[in-house]
């Protein structure tokens, strides 16, 4: 198997590193240390530990796509999409023991005040992600599987905020009640199945 080049490598380390430690909780020295480089290489392929920051929030949303494709599978009911959808973020979770969380919340929490660029790109993430969900949830209203009153887009919302709340509190409490709470109350007060 080719050795990844050092580019890689430093989006990888600089990924689990800040994902695991927070953007303030490690700094470049850390990252290079975890991809087994000279820092002095970190330099020539990121200009700060912003721009990497930035790169690991794409990088982070674009290996969530097959999860995401899930809400698009119609041969599933949109229900059931989405329940199975959240399912396997909450195995994500899970999965890391409760210690990672969320990059897209955990960057949220810790950089949005201060740092507009990053501020800007979690935004737009977290549109996709709401506009994603949504298209799924208007599935479900067109199929009578939602109260009618309630609008979808406040649906989607809700699911995308609610979920990134119970992530923040599954890393606190270091379990899934937090998850098991969201999935329960989520589709049994949302839901018409």
């Amino acid at each position: 198997m080719a050795r990844p080049n050092v580019r890689q490598q430093l989006v990888e380390a600089g990924l689990d590193t800040m994902h695991l430690h927070g953007f303030n909780g490690c700094g470049v020295q850390d990252i290079t240390t975890a991809a087994g480089v000279p820092k002095g290489s970190f330099y020539n392929h990121f200009e700060s530990k912003d721009a990497l920051a930035q790169f690991s929030l794409e990088t982070y949303w674009e290996r969530g796509a097959e999860r995401r494709r899930i809400l698009q599978d119609l041969s599933v009911e949109p229900v059931e999409r989405l329940r199975r959808y959240f399912q396997s973020l909450s195995d994500y979770i899970r999965g890391n023991q409760y210690l990672y969380g969320c990059l897209i919340g955990n960057f949220s929490t810790e950089l949005s005040a201060h740092n507009d660029t990053i501020r800007n790109q979690l935004r737009q993430l977290f549109k996709q992600w709401t506009l994603e969900v949504e298209a799924c949830v208007r599935e479900a209203m067109d199929s009578g599987s939602i109260n009618p009153t309630l609008k979808v887009h406040d649906v989607a919302a809700f699911l995308v905020n609610s979920w990134e709340g119970a992530v923040l509190r599954s890393k606190v409490e270091r379990d899934d009640t937090p998850l098991i709470a969201f999935l329960t109350v989520a589709f049994a007060t949302i839901f018409n199945d």
